[in-house]
Formats: C-alpha cells, sequence, structure tokens
C-alpha cells in the first residue's frame, strides 16, 4: 500500500485561537502541521478547550519554522525553533516566541491535538490524492 497526502490539502483543518490545525489521517497514524501565530500561548488558546491547568498531551514532532519556548510543570524551560525534534511530556504549556509564526509537525501526539481541538469548528478539506 502506497498512500500520498499533502498538508495544503488536508483531510481536516480546524481554527484555533491564534492558529489552526492541519490534519491528516494516514494508515494506523494522525499527523497534525500546527501553525501558530505570534501571541499564541497554550494557557491562554487551548487551555479552556482542555480544561486541565497544563497540557497534558505528550508530543514527539518537529519545528519546521518559528520558535517556541516550553514550560513544564515542575518549573524547567527550553526553546525550540527551526529543525529540532521535540519530546514534551504532559504536564506543560507552551507559547510562540517572536514575531514569526510557528510551524510543528505533530507526529505522536495529533490524535490527542486534535480531540482537545474538536471544541472548535472543523473543516472539510478536499479528498486524498
Amino acid at each position: 500500500m502506497l498512500v500520498r497526502k499533502n498538508f495544503s490539502e488536508a483531510d481536516e483543518v480546524r481554527s484555533l485561537p491564534h492558529g489552526r490545525l492541519e490534519v491528516i489521517s494516514l494508515p494506523g497514524q494522525t499527523l497534525a502541521r500546527a501553525v501558530m501565530e505570534p501571541g499564541w500561548r497554550w494557557s491562554n488558546s487551548l487551555k479552556p478547550m482542555a480544561g486541565t491547568e497544563s497540557c497534558e498531551i505528550v508530543h514527539t514532532g518537529y519545528v519546521i519554522s518559528g520558535r517556541m519556548r516550553v514550560r513544564m510543570d515542575d518549573g524547567t524551560e527550553t526553546e525550540y525553533g527551526p529543525g529540532d525534534a521535540q519530546f514534551i511530556s504532559a504536564g506543560h504549556d507552551a507559547w510562540v516566541v517572536g514575531d514569526e509564526p510557528l510551524i510543528v509537525l505533530d507526529i505522536i501526539g495529533a490524535d490527542a491535538l486534535v480531540e482537545v481541538a474538536g471544541a472548535t469548528q472543523a473543516t472539510a478539506a478536499p479528498a486524498t490524492r
């Protein structure tokens, strides 16, 4: 089996406060490309939808462009930028750093992220090519 999809024709696009989530479903895997604008912060933008004090999703991903700062519940922090692979365990806040939009490919954690973003309006995108 071969499957090819492109984020420019994502299966689903969800609008988020200060950003959007582009979702591609593959056999056994969901990928999400998050595009977050300057000013986006999890605790301001997604906390009301998640209903938790911090993000409880484990993320494994790749930063395509922009910069993101992450603070764990225990106070440890790091910053991710273009080309960085990331693993972020549950219990964190995150925000865009600087004036450039953040584009992250969420590989592990995408299903849960789409579920949290379920409170937003989804739009269907063109069918698979």
